[in-house]
């Protein structure tokens, strides 16, 4: 038996509709997809900077001295 058969996923959502009414639905969703593109944008906000973090450090090129004779 499946954990989320689709008659299971439908009764979860007959659920959350009867608690949360048709109105409040759509505020939840919307809520839930702002979360999830503001937690997206700050992962590749993360990498971002860690990427250019590690581009701005540069080991400077090995001094050479000059030939001593």
């Amino acid at each position: 038996m499946d954990l989320f058969a689709p008659s299971h996923l439908l009764i979860i959502l007959l659920i959350i509709l009867v608690i949360f009414g048709p109105s409040k639905l759509g505020d939840v969703g919307g809520a839930l997809g702002k979360a999830i593109r503001d937690f997206k944008k700050a992962m590749n906000d993360d990498e971002t900077k860690t990427v250019v973090h590690t581009e701005e450090v540069k080991t400077p090129e090995a001094v050479k001295p000059d030939k001593i004779s």
